[in-house]
């Protein structure tokens, strides 16, 4: 299990006093503010949120010690985390975090495993998937919805896929 969980990612600075984008990964994303001090993967950095609002599709942050646009400039695409045991627990059983998914074995409905899961990615149209095959090859990124993920089951540690029939046509 995964001891920090990725809840947001800084963009490029908002305005000349320090303020940054911010996209939120929580369920809640207003909630990013609320789970104290954010940190850097390896845990060396901390960032407080002194301040967050909406804009169109992220937030507008101001993080404490922050106080010029050049300062806000170098925590573009900077990853934010909190250790798990900050998080909310999970109660329902179909309910997990996108980090529990990575590495678990991708197999099809019959059982075959065609791969691992790398990644899961949001690009703004909802969430994607990326596959690394068995072997090798390029990462296959699929829809990540009922349809083309119809099972979880972290405790097997496996993922069923259904390959949309327009994937698998112009793959054989």
């Amino acid at each position: 299990m995964v001891d920090r969980i990725c809840v947001a990612r800084i963009g490029a600075a908002h305005g000349v006093r320090g303020e940054v984008k911010l996209w939120s990964f929580t369920e809640d994303p207003a909630a990013v503010a609320s789970y104290g001090p954010l940190e850097t993967q390896d845990g060396m950095q901390r960032f407080e949120i002194e301040a967050l609002r909406p804009a169109k599709d992220h937030f507008v942050a101001r993080i404490a010690g922050v106080g010029d646009r050049d300062a806000a400039e170098k925590l573009r695409n900077l990853e934010l985390y909190v250790p798990r045991t900050r998080l909310p627990k999970i109660e329902e059983a179909e309910t997990f975090y996108h980090a529990d998914l990575i590495g678990l074995d991708v197999v099809t409905p019959d059982g075959t495993q065609v791969g691992t899961v790398h990644a899961l990615h949001n690009f703004g149209a909802g969430d994607i998937i990326e596959i690394m095959p068995v072997g090798s090859g390029e990462p296959v990124m699929l829809p990540f919805n009922e349809m083309t993920v119809p099972k979880i089951d972290i405790e097997t540690k496996q993922i069923v896929i259904v390959r949309p029939t327009e994937i698998e046509a112009r793959e054989d």
